[in-house]
């Protein structure tokens, strides 16, 4: 039986070295690894028929068999460096190298979250810190210390998104309908770990409304909420923060007016307008940007700061009407329907 399988080694050196040398290319290379060399190739082949053999003969062909393995392995890689490894296979189209690459595309973020975060700068030039605060808030914080009585209209559910309490136990909660809450929450905060007042702060963030959707309003939108509480604070301190905001903002020549107004945690209050080109083929309007006042002393005193011995101001914009007026955007609408064509225009 020796010399039957030992002829069967001597058979696959010469055939195997033989087609190595007709291998043309690198596809061809590896077709004949894989036949001879490979873990179900020829060489295997013969190894699995050395286990039947007697101990006697084992010797004389492994001692062969390692020979021809090591003969083929060498041929092959001598081979190989002269004609290169095989091409990966790819699963996609084989790309070009020598192309000219394709330019992607790059993102950038959405206008609103843009401004607001301009706001904040232009804010934080004059000294105001950005505060958060939750926006599911409880009825203390978003009426009560806010100086809204219970009877007051802004407190119907018609103008709220008030959520089912499970037990019905505790004060009322919505979700939050002015950024105002998060001036209560840093007075009182303020006063909790005592590094305040003076006070000076922004607040910017999603509120929530049921209104109307249509061309200037949205059942969800975001305000920046301002508020300064130092001592001998005036009328005359708001109107200049507000001043400068809006020629810092939209220009130097930027135009607009305080008119006369009420709510209930500002006293005096203001609605603050600015002239605005909304349409290009339009001529510019007064368009409101928001409302501002001094701190009614009912709300400072509802958070434990004296009245007497601080004063305040607050005033609160809707950023997407900021958005809408530094842009002539009409529709705001247009800033919640993720319409590329539109969004990389701003």
């Amino acid at each position: 039986m020796l010399g039957p399988v030992l002829d069967q080694l001597d058979q696959l050196e010469r055939e195997g070295l033989s087609t190595l040398g007709a291998a043309a290319d690198a596809a061809a290379l590896e077709s004949w690894r894989i036949a001879y060399l490979g873990s179900n190739g020829k060489a295997k082949g013969v190894m699995d028929a050395f286990k039947a053999l007697p101990k006697d003969q084992k010797a004389a062909v492994g001692k062969r068999a390692n020979e021809v393995k090591a003969a083929l392995e060498a041929a092959f890689e001598a081979r190989k460096g002269t004609l290169g490894s095989a091409p990966v296979t790819a699963s996609g189209p084989v790309l070009d190298v020598t192309e000219p690459g394709l330019t992607q595309p790059l993102g950038r973020r959405h206008i609103i979250s843009r401004v607001r975060a301009e706001l904040c700068e232009v804010f934080g030039k004059m000294g105001f810190e950005v505060a958060d605060g939750p926006e599911l808030e409880d009825d203390e914080h978003n009426f009560v210390k806010l100086n809204i009585p219970d009877s007051h209209p802004a407190r119907e559910p018609i103008d709220n998104f008030y959520i089912d309490e499970p037990d019905g136990k505790g004060r009322p909660r919505m979700l939050r309908s002015q950024t105002s809450t998060v001036q209560v929450r840093v007075m009182e905060q303020a006063l909790r770990e005592g590094w305040g007042p003076p006070i000076k702060v922004v607040a910017p963030g999603r509120v929530y409304r049921p209104d109307t959707v249509d061309a200037t309003h949205s059942f969800m939108f975001h305000q920046i909420e301002g508020l300064c509480i130092e001592r001998r604070v005036t009328l005359i301190d708001l109107k200049t923060t507000l001043l400068r905001f809006a020629r810092e903002y939209f220009g130097k020549d930027a135009q607009v007016r305080l008119r006369p107004s009420f709510f209930p945690f500002t006293e005096p209050s203001a609605e603050m307008d600015m002239m605005i080109r909304l349409n290009p083929d339009q001529p510019p309007r007064w368009v409101e940007l928001g409302g501002c006042g001094m701190v009614d002393p009912a709300v400072l005193s509802a958070v434990g700061i004296d009245p007497e011995q601080w004063s305040g101001y607050a005033f609160g914009f809707g950023i997407e009407r900021i958005v809408m007026g530094k842009y002539g955007v009409p529709d705001i609408r247009w800033l919640y329907e993720n319409d590329l064509r539109f969004l990389s225009q701003l």
